[in-house]
């Protein structure tokens, strides 16, 4: 009984090590810690969002890999792209932004 809850343990440690780091090598980051900085970022951008009225945050999808952060969804002008890209920007840990929103009139 002892060897076979032994051999149980063994199997779940393993199974949440793997589980830890496959996100992160499945997004093509080097480390779980990457995985983390690109979610608090993340989370941070879309807080961003919430706070500034003149922003859908619903309509704006924001994904992040290595610090750079992916803008896409739709905007109802140009100044609300180009916000969206300015608080995004201004947001701590990133370093660069690639603002693929579409201007739907």
């Amino acid at each position: 009984m002892k060897r076979y809850a032994r051999a149980l343990a063994i199997a779940a440690l393993a199974a949440a090590t793997l589980a830890g780091t496959g996100c992160s090598v499945m997004r093509g980051q080097e480390t779980a810690g990457a995985y983390v900085d690109d979610a608090a970022i993340t989370t941070a951008v879309k807080a961003k969002f919430v706070e500034d009225k003149t922003v859908d945050a619903t309509a704006i999808k924001v994904e992040t890999l290595n610090g750079t952060v992916q803008l896409s969804g739709f905007a109802k002008s140009g100044t609300e792209k180009t916000k969206a890209g300015e608080l995004a920007r201004n947001t701590k840990g990133v370093r660069s932004v690639k603002n693929d929103i579409s201007v739907r009139p």
